[in-house]
């Protein structure tokens, strides 16, 4: 357990922190991180910030990969981030697909709302980085703010909402950059 207020940053996986693929990550093997996004999680650590992964995975519910699988994803995932010297405190993961009435699927704020909880964060002083509108609608929804990079689907993102009012960068080392420079 972490204590009151601890400083977090919430990220989303696939497409932030990972190579997305409109296929799906079905296992390990396809899980291949993004230049500089480990660097970028050891970089907010060793500026006091924890990091948890907010993350749909409906590809669980369409039978593309089970949750041993993607246990396995994941450990990978912990495993090359030790490896920059960063951590992971948290993985807090949707397994339902599209079409289920859950609260944890973004863009509802679940996942962002048991994660703070769980670690007593307090959410408006939270950063949410993500690369699909659904992750910007989330942080939103939860109280959090929102910040978009534009690796993953972040362009298109960008490119369907021009307007968006919010920190936009051109991938999570970027915006890791910025919060660590600018961090109280």
């Amino acid at each position: 357990m972490t204590t009151a207020n601890q400083a977090f940053v919430l990220l989303d996986r696939d497409g932030v922190i990972n190579e997305d693929s409109d296929a799906f990550i079905k296992s390990p093997d396809e899980w291949l991180p993004i230049d500089g996004s480990l660097e970028a999680i050891a970089l907010l650590n060793n500026h006091g910030y924890q990091v948890a992964v907010i993350t749909n995975q409906s590809g669980v519910a369409r039978g593309l990969f089970d949750l041993a699988i993607l246990e396995k994803i994941h450990a990978k995932m912990h495993r090359l981030v030790a490896g920059h010297g960063g951590k992971i405190t948290a993985v807090y993961f949707c397994p339902h697909g599209t079409d289920s009435t859950c609260n944890c699927r973004k863009p509802k704020p679940g996942l962002l709302l048991q994660c703070a909880t769980d670690h007593h964060i307090k959410l408006s002083e939270t950063v949410m980085i993500g690369d699909s509108y659904r992750d910007l609608q989330a942080a939103i929804a939860a109280g959090a703010k929102p910040v978009l990079v534009k690796t993953g689907k972040g362009e298109k993102t960008l490119a369907e909402h021009p307007n968006l009012n919010i920190p936009i960068f051109d991938s999570l080392y970027d915006a890791a950059s910025h919060l660590t420079r600018t961090a109280p």
